[in-house]
């Protein structure tokens, strides 16, 4: 029998088990949805990732995690979770980073972390919380563990990321999702690998801060750096990733188009750099502005003319759907992608394009259209905020009438 909503929707609390840590500061779902569940009044220890895969040996950054890590995890251990925000706790898992395969590595880092968030736990007499996770590798540490709904959260194709143990993930995620009360995908792909194993699996795409976005429809300033770059600007913001954005393409394009500028928000990271990074930069209608934070960035959108999605199509990325797009479409800016699989369905202000020639094509489209104004902007966004969102996955989870969603 279907509960009320107003004895579903009350404050509860929540393990959530993330892949990134509590301060990437290219926030993702697993951020938004441990920080919304927190404001809405439940508590919420946010576990940070227990590793994916094996550091390389050579990676600079990879040592430099582990050691932040280990020494976030000993505080953890010895003090406790530190809050993240109110009513949010952040578990550093003490773990050995490496040889995760290895049945006696895993027994021992799960059982640390089972002790962790037990005593946790006791200590804030979290009662029957949801198990929240974004990844498999958690199962142990909750065996025993008195808990309510477990929900996965299927966000990215995890064994398509260099270095990740495919054989041991995909066993521990048919575990996972044989043992899930709800599951739930962020790209259509996912959503069919998931729902041979689990007939509660839904699609829900990502979605944006519609609220926090949608300042850049507004008047306002546009930060200096931008504004002294001449116009037609057009836009990417994120990590400039070489497996993840197509580098070529846009080094083709801006080669084309050189009275169009095109800006990049965001840094490179170590292991990921490209080799068209160079050239780009070398070209004098391309901009490399660094890092913004995540409050700037409306203003900086603000300035923009189009919004890039300019993804390299691999087996990691073909079925993502990329948090920018709603972003973008709540900033006003209309979008050019790649062909990812997100974007085969019509989608208000998006044009696709494959090739250099017909990504220039759909840029020229969209800026003949011009900037979205507020209401259009909120129309094209629609239900797709993370509030909105989140209200259906937990009617979903806890069975409410009013969910209203449909599985397929």
């Amino acid at each position: 029998m279907a509960e009320s909503k107003d004895a579903v929707l009350k404050p509860r609390d929540c393990i959530l088990f993330s892949t990134a840590d509590w301060s990437e500061p290219y926030w993702t779902n697993k951020q938004h949805t441990a920080r919304i569940l927190a404001q809405r009044g439940w508590r919420v220890l946010y576990v940070e990732s227990v590793g994916l895969r094996s550091p390389k040996l050579g990676s600079a950054r990879d040592w430099k995690r582990i050691w932040r890590r280990l020494w976030s995890g000993l505080r953890s251990v010895v003090i406790g979770p530190p809050r993240g925000e109110a009513g949010l706790w952040v578990l550093s898992p003490l773990m050995l980073p490496s040889k995760h395969h290895l049945p006696i590595v895993r027994k021992f880092n799960q059982a640390i972390l089972r002790w962790s968030i037990s005593r946790f736990a006791r200590a804030h007499k979290f009662s029957e919380p949801v198990v929240w996770t974004y990844h498999p590798f958690m199962l142990e540490a909750v065996a025993e563990f008195e808990r309510g709904p477990l929900v996965y959260h299927c966000v990215d194709d995890l064994t398509a990321i260099p270095g990740v143990d495919v054989v041991a993930f995909e066993r521990a995620e048919r575990e996972l999702l044989d043992q899930s009360e709800a599951v739930f995908t962020t790209a259509a792909a996912l959503k069919e690998r998931c729902l041979l194993h689990n007939p509660n699996t839904y699609f829900f795409p990502n979605v944006a801060d519609a609220d926090h976005f949608g300042r850049a429809t507004q008047p306002g300033k546009i930060p200096a750096d931008v504004a002294e770059i001449p116009e037609p600007r057009i836009i990417y913001h994120g990590v400039l990733s070489d497996f993840k954005v197509d580098f070529q393409l846009i080094l083709d394009a801006a080669r084309a188009r050189p009275n169009w500028h095109w800006i990049f928000i965001g840094e490179e990271r170590e292991g990921q750099r490209s080799a068209f990074v160079p050239q780009l930069s070398e070209l004098p209608n391309v901009h490399f502005l660094g890092y913004r934070s995540y409050q700037q960035l409306p203003d900086y959108l603000r300035g923009m003319n189009v919004g890039l999605l300019p993804t390299l199509l691999n087996e990691y990325t073909r079925s993502m759907f990329p948090m920018k797009f709603y972003e973008y479409l709540a900033a006003g800016l209309r979008v050019v992608s790649t062909p990812l699989d997100f974007a085969k369905a019509p989608l208000a202000g998006l044009e696709v394009g494959g090739n250099v020639d017909a990504f220039i094509r759909g840029i020229d489209l969209q800026l003949e259209r011009g900037r979205l104004t507020a209401d259009e902007a909120a129309s094209a966004v629609g239900e797709n905020t993370w509030e909105r969102r989140l209200e259906k996955m937990l009617a979903i989870i806890f069975h409410l009438e009013e969910a209203g969603v449909e599985r397929v």
